[in-house]
């Protein structure tokens, strides 16, 4: 948490202010911290940003808020919709970096996904958003905005949030852990916990940190292979955290009862979709209440993978339920514009200079 204390010198995005740092505002100010309750009610429960319509509280602390508070989301640039039904969100911060969400609608649910940093720094050799390196992370207040922002028009409301969008969710650990607080927390936006999912490349350390922030959210994690020479290649952070570290991890991570982890593994023709993969894959998960993502490569045009056979897929997936493991092929969404797994980079970097796209996984 973000224990500094308010600059009151200029107002502070109120988008992203914690519940514990409001309280602490609060009582530095001599006012009752239950008014934090009322406060979120409002902003969050009836999406009320004019503090002088507030009106169970003080004249004096509607004012104080409105001289250290404003709000903003980040600015919609532009709506692309897909045949599918889905609708890709390309957001303008107030810097100028461009990122990018994913609503997608279902019969069952209403998902988004966001993004946690402006590019990505771990250079994974099959995802197209890699190649634009980290140009920053995201705030909490542009987390959590693109959820307003897109909640706020659609008139669907979204159930489920995953958090597979451009970037790595742990290696901006503060701002994203804020962002969930606020997301599960009763007194702000009251997501279920069940209906959020992180996803991360396997940063062990940042994972057993986070088991320990009282959040019971799930985790999706990419493993994309099945040895560590090629997952050494696919994903550089292997060679600092190699799968025995993260299974281990994974063995020994607290879980809700009846939760289990997802365990992503992109597929890529002739690289990790053999016959041998499927067995070493099995016998790493043995022991990990794991469900398994199947996802056939989306390729780009300066990629050198290409997805399988669709009939490779499916003996893939067969080997794997027969091992008793819950093995589901995820077809991406929003693939006519450029929305699937690996591709929004593309149509940002060609067609706007100096921004980030990014990708997803449906969850």
């Amino acid at each position: 948490m973000n224990n500094k204390t308010l600059d009151t010198s200029r107002p502070q995005n109120f988008f992203g202010t914690s519940e514990a740092r409001l309280k602490e505002i609060f009582s530095n100010w001599k006012v009752e911290t239950y008014r934090v309750h009322q406060v979120f009610t409002w902003v969050y429960h009836y999406r009320c940003t004019n503090f002088s319509e507030m009106t169970n509280l003080s004249k004096s602390l509607r004012s104080r808020l409105a001289e250290n508070f404003y709000f903003s989301l980040p600015k919609i640039q532009h709506r692309t919709h897909s045949k599918d039904g889905s609708t890709k969100y390309s957001f303008e911060l107030d810097d100028g970096v461009i990122v990018e969400s994913v609503w997608m609608p279902s019969d069952s649910r209403n998902t988004l996904c966001l993004s946690t940093q402006a590019g990505c720094r771990l250079n994974c050799s099959f995802c197209l958003t890699a190649s634009l390196g980290l140009q920053r992370n995201l705030t909490t207040s542009e987390i959590i905005g693109q959820y307003l922002a897109v909640n706020g028009e659609q008139e669907n409301q979204i159930t489920n949030i995953v958090f597979m969008g451009m970037g790595e969710p742990l290696d901006n650990y503060g701002p994203v852990v804020d962002a969930l607080h606020l997301m599960t927390s009763p007194e702000a936006m009251k997501v279920s916990t069940r209906k959020i999912t992180v996803s991360t490349a396997g940063l062990v350390d940042k994972m057993k940190t986070f088991q320990k922030e009282n959040l019971a959210i799930n985790l999706a994690v990419s493993l994309n292979a099945s040895d560590n020479a090629t997952r050494d290649q696919l994903m550089p952070i292997n060679k600092k955290y190699p799968i025995e570290v993260l299974i281990d991890c994974l063995k020994k991570y607290p879980l809700k009862p009846r939760r289990r982890h997802t365990i992503e593994y992109v597929l890529l023709a002739d690289v990790n979709d053999s016959d041998e993969d499927a067995r070493r894959l099995a016998k790493w998960l043995r022991d990990v209440p794991c469900k398994i993502n199947l996802i056939p490569f989306n390729s780009f045009d300066s990629s050198e993978y290409r997805p399988p056979a669709e009939e490779r897929i499916l003996q893939f997936q067969n080997f794997l339920i027969e091992q008793n493991f819950s093995t589901f092929v995820r077809r991406n969404r929003a693939a006519d514009i450029l929305g699937a797994c690996g591709q929004l980079a593309a149509q940002s970097a060609v067609n706007t200079p100096g921004s980030s796209g990014a990708s997803f996984e449906n969850p």
